[in-house]
Formats: structure tokens, C-alpha cells, sequence
């Protein structure tokens, strides 16, 4: 948005943060893709294209030193005997606190920000440490159907440790980052493309379901060693995103045309609810729907499993990637009225607020709680799909110029 008072405030207080001196536990992917991307980003555009923004020059360069901070205060993580990193540190003393496993999007949703990391700063360990733990799942030892894995694995030998599976929590923005790090550099990086592609012929074969109640509604279920089951959720909402993007990249308009399909439908959630906002899980399973909702199943197409709204960004991230591939008006609006539900149903007193009942008039209640993310990704697609065109925007004139990690930060 170009608000140089802001950008400034932001650039001068990065410098003053100490990473070792924390002593709350945190996830190694939630840091990595909010404090690490978010930074590498700043860093990126405020010696790029939005140079003219930021006025202490220093300060814009101290955001890589701060990268490169995070990151080294970071690293012991991936000290496993495979290099399959722990999920969660105490970074004050250098400990951790979890089992023995992690999931394939904690290991494979950090390669963007951590290689990224290591071309801006010429130091090639940041960029070993992530292919090296990615080795596991571009190689997997086992599949469900090709290109799509089990989400949990052991980091003592890289085993995969269950058969569960899908676009969902847990796995979602690993099948995100394959397609990206291509995008990132299509040089280095085909075998993400290619594990991409296996992927998402095997999502569209196997994984795409229909609604029995509502013709033309296709979402993606889950799975269980190759047992279908058929729900799904907010999180899932990016896949339309997503194919659509690898339909551009890779000219082929068979993604495209299946990613508007998962648009159209994860649009139904919302227009389809009292709040025009959609639930967390959903279901189209005629053999298990709620006796209280068999009339909404029938008019709708999809049952409320989960039905809080916790300032998700997928759907309205999915409609700016629609619109970026077709410029169709339509994406735009649906956007705007993703945008005043938000702002009618979870606008509080400071800022916004996750909600009980995306159902039931005014939401339910509100739960006192605003994740990062609402700026990030809701906000900011809510905005760029808005505005002109921009050299950050996907496909702009034509190229990525950039791409977005999983919390729409652009390197």
C-alpha cells in the first residue's frame, strides 16, 4: 500500500528484536513462514520495486541481517539423524519439545523462505539444510498413489509413520511448495515440478468428488490408505489456487479448468451460510449427515462439520489466483463479498475476531482471537485483487517476477 510512516516503524523495530532470548515454545514452520518469509520479503521489495517507500536504508538492510539471525537461531533444528527437522524449539536454550515425528508440510514448506535465504546472503548452508530434509518427500520410500504421501514421517530415519492424506491440515502447503520452487527457479528445481505434476494428476483421479445433492460442486476429499472420505475444509480451499498456478506455469489448461471448478465450489460454502462465511470442515457424505442439517444438505450440496470461521485466507486467496488466470469480473466481486462479511460479522473493538457460528446470525460468538494471517493473506488479497495490476502480482505482464510463500509473502 505504500505507507512510508508505517514501512519505517516496521524496518526501525526489526533491528531490536533478539531471537535467542525467547523462551516460548514455537513451531519451526509458522516461524519460518511468518517471521523469516515475512522479512525476506520486506527485504525484497524495499530494495526492489518499493524501494521508494522505506527511508532508512540501513534499517531495510538490517532486515536480511535479522533473516539470517532467525535463521542461525533456527538451524540446530534440523540436527536429526536424517535432517528431517524437529517441529518445535525453545530457542532461549537451544531444546525441543515434541515426538519423533513431523508433518510433510512442517518439512516441506520451508524451502522457499530458507533457500531464498541463502542465494540473498551467499551462504549456501540455510538452502543444504531444507533439500537435504525435502530429499525425504521429492524420494519418498512409500505413496499412497503417486505424488501423494502420508503426512507424518520419523525424523530418526525418515519413515513414513501413518497412510492419512489429502490437501488439507498438515499437508497442504507441502503440495503448495512444489509447484512454487519451480516457479522460485525452474533451473534447479524441476523435480519439484515434476512431483507436482504426479500430484495433482493423482489429486484429480482419485481425490476429486462430487456433491450427490448439488450438481456441479467438486471438492477434494481425504484419504486413508487409498479409503475416500468425503470431507474437507477451509484449508483445502487453496488447491483451486494452486492448480490454477500450475496451469499457468505449465500451460495446460486442464489444471486451470480444474482449479475453477475447486473455486466455484469452495465459494458455494460461503455463499451458501448466514454469515457469507465458510466453515472450518465440511462434508458431502450422504451417509453421514447431522439430522439437523439434512435440508441444508439438500439445497447446498455439503454439511457444516466444523463450524467456526477462524480468519481464513484459502477461498479469497483462490479468487485472486481465478482472476489473475481469466480477469473475470466475477472474481473481483465475489472477493468484495467475502471482504464485507468479514468486516460485518468479525470486525471487533481492536481489529477482528475469529467466530463460532459461520451459520447463525452475527456469527455465534465472538472467540477473542486474531490470527497473523488476517493481515498477511486475508487483508492483502482482499487488496491486491482489487487494485491495478503490479510487478509483484502473480503473472504480471506475463512472468512471476515473484513468488508467495504459504503466508503470501512475496521473494
Amino acid at each position: 500500500m505504500e505507507l512510508p510512516d508505517i514501512v519505517d516503524e516496521i524496518v526501525d523495530w526489526i533491528p531490536s528484536i533478539n531471537y535467542n532470548s525467547s523462551n516460548q515454545q514455537l513451531s519451526v514452520f509458522e516461524t519460518t513462514i511468518r517471521y523469516l518469509g515475512g522479512m525476506i520479503s520486506g527485504y525484497d521489495l524495499l530494495t526492489g520495486p518499493l524501494a521508494h517507500v522505506a527511508s532508512n536504508a540501513s534499517a531495510v538492510q538490517a532486515l536480511l541481517a535479522q533473516s539470517v539471525n532467525l535463521a542461525d537461531a533456527m538451524k540446530y533444528t534440523f540436527d536429526t539423524p536424517t535432517g528431517i527437522p524437529h517441529h518445535s524449539l525453545f530457542l532461549n536454550n537451544h531444546s525441543y519439545k515434541d515426538g519423533f515425528d513431523n508433518s510433510i508440510a512442517s518439512v516441506g514448506s520451508v524451502q522457499i523462505e530458507w533457500q531464498r535465504l541463502s542465494d540473498l546472503s551467499g551462504n549456501p548452508e540455510y538452502g543444504r539444510l531444507v533439500q537435504k530434509s525435502a530429499s525425504y518427500l521429492l524420494n519418498p520410500e512409500s505413496e499412497v498413489w503417486p505424488g501423494l504421501l502420508g503426512i507424518k514421517l520419523d525424523f530418526r530415519d525418515g519413515h513414513f509413520t501413518d497412510l492419512a492424506g489429502g490437501w488439507g491440515a498438515s499437508a497442504d502447503s507441502f503440495y503448495e511448495y512444489l509447484i512454487k520452487m519451480y516457479i522460485y527457479d525452474s533451473s534447479r528445481y524441476k523435480i519439484y515440478r515434476d512431483r507436482w505434476i504426479l500430484a495433482a494428476d493423482s489429486t484429480m483421479k482419485h481425490l476429486a468428488s462430487q456433491s450427490p445433492t448439488k450438481s456441479g460442486l467438486t471438492f477434494l476429499a481425504s484419504f486413508w490408505n487409498q479409503t475416500i472420505f468425503q470431507f474437507s475444509g477451509h484449508l483445502n480451499c487453496f488447491a483451486g489456487g494452486n492448480f490454477i498456478l500450475g496451469g499457468q506455469v505449465l500451460n495446460r489448461s486442464d489444471y486451470i479448468d480444474f482449479g475453477l471448478k475447486l473455486v466455484d465450489s469452495c465459494h458455494a460454502t460461503y455463499n451458501s451460510t448466514l454469515t457469507g462465511l465458510g466453515p472450518e470442515g465440511f462434508g458431502w457424505d450422504s451417509n453421514s449427515v447431522p439430522e439437523n442439517q439434512k435440508g441444508f444438505f439438500q439445497r447446498n450440496g455439503f454439511y457444516i462439520r466444523s463450524s467456526y470461521y477462524a480468519l481464513r485466507p484459502e477461498v479469497i486467496e483462490s479468487y485472486y489466483h481465478a482472476y489473475r488466470a481469466t480477469g473475470n469480473e466475477m472474481y473481483r466481486d465475489w472477493a468484495w463479498d467475502a471482504f464485507i462479511a468479514l468486516n460485518t460479522t468479525c470486525r471487533a473493538k481492536n481489529g477482528f475476531s475469529a467466530i463460532t457460528d459461520i451459520n447463525a446470525y452475527g456469527g455465534g460468538k465472538s472467540m477473542n482471537f486474531q490470527e497473523s494471517f488476517l493481515f498477511a493473506e486475508v487483508l492483502k488479497y482482499s487488496y491486491m485483487i482489487q487494485k491495478p495490476s503490479q510487478a509483484w502480482d502473480v503473472g504480471h505482464k506475463g512472468k512471476n517476477r515473484y513468488v508467495y510463500n504459504t503466508e503470501a509473502h512475496p521473494v
